[in-house]
């Protein structure tokens, strides 16, 4: 994206983008794996499988000890297990990327900011209240339906639609594939972080995505086209 178009709203995904929170999800995931007796896995590899929930998520780790056909019953109980882990310690490993709460706290200022997860939204504003950025943001928007999860636009219209708006005046920031996709199908412009989990298996032609080195590059654009369109 070579300018900036003046946004009236930011849509931002959670991990990977405002929060490194790859090790307690590979926290809370092990933890329920090693309570049902199965195989547990390397940070690594849990990082490689965040960004489609935490169902999807276990189906992933079950897939790859050959369990793909497990009883709905052990399913929901990993799931009990990992969400209650999260909520014990939404971010008791993980951190905050750097200079993201300065740029939320100046960019509030501004306009509305929402987060867009396909985290459940019970576990996604905890992690924010531990993360300390839920007072920057005015609604939270989980994936609590399979139907709901990026790349569907559902949750981008029900965020735009809590605003006021059309979803064509929002900006939906992520770190990946699915955040990019939500975009395009609800109609808002992306940009894509360079510091995420699963932003090198987007199209690094695409020359409408807006391209993200740091936190306060968001911040730059964002801030001199707004003043540039109040003038």
């Amino acid at each position: 994206m070579d300018a900036v178009t003046a946004f009236d709203a930011i849509a931002f995904d959670l991990d990977g983008t405002l929060v490194d929170s790859a090790p307690d999800i590979s926290h809370a995931l092990n933890t329920a794996l090693r309570e049902a007796g199965l195989r547990s896995f390397d940070l690594h590899t849990v990082r490689a499988w965040i960004g489609d929930g935490p169902d999807v998520l276990i189906g992933h780790a079950l897939a790859a000890q050959g369990h793909e056909d497990v009883s709905p019953e052990l399913r929901r109980r990993l799931r009990a297990a990992f969400d209650a882990v999260t909520l014990a310690a939404p971010l008791g490993h993980g951190v905050v990327f750097e200079g993201i709460e300065a740029v939320l706290m100046q960019l509030a200022r501004v306009m509305p900011l929402v987060v867009v997860t396909n985290k459940p939204t019970p576990l996604a504003a905890a992690v924010l209240a531990a993360a300390r950025l839920l007072p920057h943001v005015c609604s939270v928007h989980g994936a609590d339906t399979p139907e709901q999860r990026k790349p569907s636009p559902l949750l981008l219209q029900a965020a735009a639609r809590r605003l006021g708006l059309p979803t064509n005046r929002m900006l939906m920031v992520g770190d990946g594939p699915a955040d990019v996709g939500a975009a395009r199908a609800a109609g808002c412009a992306a940009a894509l972080v360079d510091w995420g989990y699963a932003h090198a298996a987007v199209d690094s032609s695409d020359a409408r995505l807006w391209r993200l080195r740091s936190p306060e590059h968001l911040l730059g654009g964002m801030l001199l086209d707004t003043a540039a369109a109040r003038h």
